[in-house]
């Protein structure tokens, strides 16, 4: 297994753990970086139908060198858990920082999930307009090649008369 130190919360490394190609973060050095019980966050993962799915217990390095086995999440689901913890449950010192991440991750999620939906709006304004012009394009053509058969017409009767004079009494 490869350790790699993915953050520094309040002077506490958060080593990650790269496990079957998939890269594991232990919780309990972030409860101790930002103030908060690790015995309460452990429940509340385990009570949770989509946490309890991928926490895991893996052998990873603690703070004082020594291996021990930690419960860890899959670094995916770690900015989840961390946008559900409650600011007023954390230290004093990690109260803004928490307050902050949350509303990044509102910010985030809005812009993905109401982004996604802008963009869709736009393209299908995009995809309106350009079919509008086809069709304007196509009516365009199409009195263009009538004018054109027109013209052409002319001429032919313009030759045929030229090319085979009959005499008109009227």
């Amino acid at each position: 297994m490869k350790e790699l130190t993915i953050a520094r919360i309040n002077n506490v490394d958060v080593v990650s753990v790269v496990k079957d190609g998939e890269m594991l973060v232990p919780i309990k050095p972030i409860c101790t970086a930002i103030g908060i019980a690790f015995e309460r966050q452990y429940t509340k993962l385990k009570e949770d139908e989509t946490f309890n799915s991928v926490i895991t217990l893996t052998v990873t390095t603690g703070a004082d060198g020594k291996q021990y086995e930690m419960v860890c999440l899959p670094l995916m689901y770690v900015y989840l858990w961390l946008g559900s913890i409650n600011p007023k449950n954390v230290s004093d010192e990690a109260r803004p920082f928490v307050s902050k991440y949350r509303i990044e991750c509102a910010e985030a999620l809005y812009a993905h999930f109401a982004g996604t939906s802008k963009r869709e709006r736009e393209q299908n304004q995009i995809e309106i307009r350009l079919l509008e012009e086809i069709n304007g394009l196509t009516e365009d053509m199409q009195r263009t090649k009538n004018e054109l058969r027109q013209k052409k017409e002319s001429l032919a009767k313009l030759r045929t008369e030229r090319l085979n004079p009959q005499l008109r009494f009227f």
